[in-house]
């Protein structure tokens, strides 16, 4: 009889199953979406959710990062994609005695409510003739160029000496030589980057310029700052590498701040995308009733500040405002 008991209670041990593992010992050992409990339906479901959740952040991030206009004046707001910079519209002190500039612009955009031209805006020298309407702009060139010949003195007295070159597409009315007297005006006068006692300015022809002005038609404009991944629209310019690169359409019709000062535009042009190459980003309207910054993108707005064309002002203060993130 002992060994009866004796073989029920090993046949009993060995019949009886180990106690299951602790639930959170399942969890992990399980799937990711699974959690044991009769819901492995909805881990699909989520795990696809979080898929297509990281691959919309990642779209729009490379989005974000694709460069447009770069270190460009960006295209008016009426036809703005998302792009990095834009033509910026000139400016005006905040002395409101201040009277628009005597000369005239061509048919442009309508003007920013409040907005006034400035007395701080107009250019040491260069003509405001205007193109008699947008459509006598010409759209694209032979994207051939032709140099400004000979050369100027050097502006200003500091350390760091930038040679340019001034160079106008092939086939425009524009000559280079009155383009780069207009150039040199702006670059030399001493509200300019002269004033940041560290950069000097000297026009060359030939050699190995530092950088070098083109005026070009709005589809040459697209070809060469598309080379860089920029998109200029056929509407802005952009200064990529060694070129500022200046759009016609901006050269000869200004933006609707500077419709009737296109000369002042123009020095805002070259302040604009010369202060890009040295290093300059953008900023923002300071504070309402105060000078635009040169490096604030002012087509797209004067956010409350007054027209300016010029980095800095009779002072020898530099006019700036907070950086665009």
């Amino acid at each position: 009889m002992c060994a009866a008991l004796t073989a029920m209670t090993t046949t009993a041990h060995r019949a009886t199953p180990p106690p299951p593992p602790p639930r959170s010992h399942r969890r992990r050992g399980g799937p990711a979406h699974a959690d044991g409990r009769g819901r492995k339906g909805k881990g699909p479901l989520l795990g696809g959710v979080a898929a297509f959740a990281v691959l919309v952040s990642v779209a729009a991030l490379a989005i974000n990062r694709t460069p447009t206009a770069s270190g460009s004046d960006d295209r008016p707001a009426a036809v703005a994609r998302p792009s990095r910079s834009a033509p910026d519209e000139p400016s005006t002190t905040p002395d409101r005695s201040a009277k628009p500039s005597s000369t005239t612009a061509g048919a442009e955009h309508s003007k920013e409510p409040g907005a006034r031209t400035s007395g701080m805006g107009k250019p040491s020298s260069g003509s405001s003739a205007p193109a008699s309407s947008p459509d006598s702009v010409p759209s694209s060139g032979p994207g051939t160029f032709s140099t400004a010949g000979g050369g100027s003195g050097t502006v200003g007295r500091g350390s760091r000496l930038l040679r340019y070159e001034v160079v106008v597409e092939d086939g425009l009315k524009q000559s280079a030589a009155d383009v780069a007297k207009q150039v040199e005006g702006i670059l030399a006068d001493p509200r300019g980057w002269t004033a940041d006692g560290e950069s000097a300015f000297r026009r060359v022809t030939g050699g190995t310029p530092d950088f070098v002005v083109r005026l070009a038609t709005p589809g040459t404009v697209d070809k060469i700052c598309g080379r860089y991944g920029l998109d200029t629209g056929g509407e802005v310019n952009c200064s990529v590498g060694k070129d500022v690169v200046v759009n016609l359409r901006r050269w000869l019709l200004a933006t609707p701040v500077y419709a009737h000062d296109v000369a002042a535009y123009r020095a805002l042009i070259v302040n604009h995308e010369v202060g890009h190459f040295l290093g300059h980003n953008h900023v923002t309207c300071p504070g309402a009733g105060k000078p635009a910054p040169v490096m604030m993108q002012q087509i797209k707005g004067m956010h409350g500040c007054v027209p300016n064309v010029w980095p800095y002002d009779r002072e020898g203060r530099l006019v700036t405002g907070p950086a665009v993130p």
